[in-house]
């Protein structure tokens, strides 16, 4: 399968909140595992999280793509197009 043009396209901005999910630092929330989005930089908490801010902010703004923003990792995800990257 070749990759989606969501992932080939995608950008690298910088983190808007690099120590955490923008969301649950706002709140007092906790998270499992942080997602980048790779077309603004807001930094959301994964589905294993309770607030699953990732992919709310993905409804919320369509921005397809976001990079694992855990040390170490550096895998991609297209929400659109369900597809690892």
């Amino acid at each position: 399968m070749a990759m989606c043009e969501h992932l080939t396209e995608a950008g690298d901005p910088e983190a808007r909140t690099p120590e955490g999910c923008e969301e649950c630092l706002a709140a007092g929330g906790r998270w499992v595992h942080l997602r980048r989005c790779l077309s603004c930089g807001h930094v959301g908490c994964c589905d294993s999280s309770p607030g699953k801010h990732a992919t709310a902010h993905f409804r919320a703004t369509g921005h397809p793509v976001v990079r694992s923003y855990e040390p170490g990792e550096t895998w991609c995800w297209c929400y659109a197009d369900s597809q690892m990257g």
